[in-house]
Formats: structure tokens, sequence, C-alpha cells
């Protein structure tokens, strides 16, 4: 699968500028700590091009991966701050092999709350990206 490729090199280059190639333009991201979905892919690239800036530190690692024609989850550790991180990605992709939804879970608790910190102090000095 092509689109999944595309996520692959985006995540091992932190390749952030690319998230506007893959991305839908009505995609829908779910984030494990906001209870309300954010639309649109001006919002979704702002929340994923921070989590990369915290989780993509040299211990993040895919561990599985599962994967269809519309749909792949993707599960992952990292450590941030000492804290041993274990989520999962779950994709939808268009018709177009574009991102259309974007879900994140995490656990265990510490990490959500170590997440949450940190995004909330870097989407403080982030610019929306058009």
């Amino acid at each position: 699968m092509d689109q999944v490729k595309k996520w692959h090199h985006i995540v091992e280059n932190k390749d952030t500028q690319q998230l506007s190639e893959i991305l839908s333009d009505e995609v829908v991201f779910f984030s494990p700590i906001l209870f309300k979905p954010q639309q649109g892919k001006v919002l979704t690239t702002m929340y994923l091009t921070g989590a990369m800036h915290i989780l993509l530190n040299g211990t993040f690692e895919y561990i599985n991966e599962v994967h269809s024609d519309s749909y792949s989850v993707f599960e992952f550790e990292a450590v941030v701050d000492q804290i041993q991180i274990n989520g999962v990605d779950i994709i939808c992709w268009d018709s177009e092999g574009k991102i259309n939804q974007f879900k994140v879970m995490i656990r265990p608790y510490s990490a959500i709350n170590i997440l949450k910190e940190k995004m909330a102090r870097l989407l403080e000095t982030m610019q929306p990206i058009n």
C-alpha cells in the first residue's frame, strides 16, 4: 500500500511538510486528550506536527501493524520523560489514498498526562499551518 509507505516515510524522516500531501482536506483528528474531534487539515497538521516533535525522540517505534485497503492500525511505543508510552494510531484512508480520519489512543494514564502537558505548551507556540 503506497499510502502506508508514505506514512512511514513521514514518521521516519519527521517530514511534517509532507503531511499536506497525505491528509484529506476534510480529515478528522481524534485526540486521546480532547473530547471533541478536530476538523480539517490545518488542525490535524498542527496536532500531528506537535506529536511528532514530542514522540519522535529516538525512542519511538511502531511495533505492530494491521492494514486493509481503507484502514490501518499502527501500535507504537516511545519513552517521554522516562515514561513508557504505548499507543495506537488508527488511520482511515479515502479512495484517493489520503487520510480522512486519524485516531490516537494512549496508555497508561501517566503517559496521557505527560503528553497533555507537553502538547499544551507546544501548541501555544505553534501557528496553524495552511
